[in-house]
């Protein structure tokens, strides 16, 4: 068992895969985290600002995809993803394009830098951590224990 944090404006205590017309760095699901600090920089969006607190139980049986450092492969994965391309994992796990590594994907896509470029600009970037859950399989192996508004 694991705890886990969820960063919103309330509290939810049943998570739910919502689609919405934003492609995200693992595609559609409902991210967590194993930092509490950046659960609370992703509540911080909002007027009211709360931390989910989660157990999760990893489920060996369900598809999982897990990157455990920022490679050529998490690079492309996120770029499909962003593209609106589908995947068939329950879950996908690691490290996220936050704000500005989106743009240095941007910049590359767009032909402005280079990967050996992209790579000396993201190496600067502070680590981040996601997890995707991205089927309902996957959304069982989290059980909500608390929220706390911030």
């Amino acid at each position: 068992m694991q705890v886990i944090y969820h960063g919103n404006y309330c509290r939810i205590e049943k998570p739910r895969i919502i689609v919405d017309k934003y492609n995200k760095d693992f595609g559609v699901g409902f991210y967590c985290t194993v930092l509490k600090e950046q659960a609370i920089k992703w509540a911080n969006k909002y007027d009211t600002k709360v931390v989910n607190f989660y157990e999760y139980h990893e489920n060996k049986n369900l598809k999982i995809k897990e990157f455990s450092m920022m490679t050529e492969e998490w690079l492309d994965f996120i770029i499909d993803c962003r593209s609106g391309k589908k995947h068939d994992y329950d879950i996908v796990i690691g490290a996220m394009a936050d704000s500005q590594i989106y743009n240095y994907i941007n910049q590359l896509l767009d032909g402005e830098i280079t990967r050996a470029a992209f790579w000396e600009l993201a190496k600067f970037r502070h680590p981040t951590h996601q997890i995707a859950f991205c089927t309902e399989r996957a959304l069982e192996t989290i059980k909500f224990i608390e929220a706390e508004e911030l």
